[in-house]
């Protein structure tokens, strides 16, 4: 089976662009290092704004578990998260399944 986890992250306004530059640059290579499977990453552009989703693919719950429990032993996510606090008004995680006819975009 695979699971979806959506990640929704609400910064103040004026500091999506450096959100998202500080992401890229320091998180991310760390984040495909341990997860694995980015499905994608989004700003939204309509409804609640300053808003970016990640989407990530995983085999299982236990996948996922395994996944995160490496990526919180590393010393460049641990420093990320520090130097990232303050960065969110809001989080949100969703854990998603397909239903059985759900085409694959992954």
């Amino acid at each position: 089976m695979t699971i979806i986890e959506h990640r929704t992250y609400t910064v103040p306004h004026g500091a999506l662009e450096d959100y998202l530059a500080r992401y890229e640059q320091q998180a991310l290579p760390v984040l495909v290092r341990h997860l694995g499977h980015l499905v994608g990453t989004f700003v939204s552009e309509i409804g609640p704004l300053n808003q970016v989703l990640h989407i990530w693919a995983y085999e299982s719950l236990a996948d996922r578990e395994r996944r995160r429990e490496r990526l919180d032993a590393d010393p460049e996510w641990i420093a990320f998260k520090i130097r990232n606090r303050g960065s969110f008004t809001a989080q949100e995680v969703k854990i998603l399944r397909p239903a059985p006819f759900s085409p694959r975009l992954w």
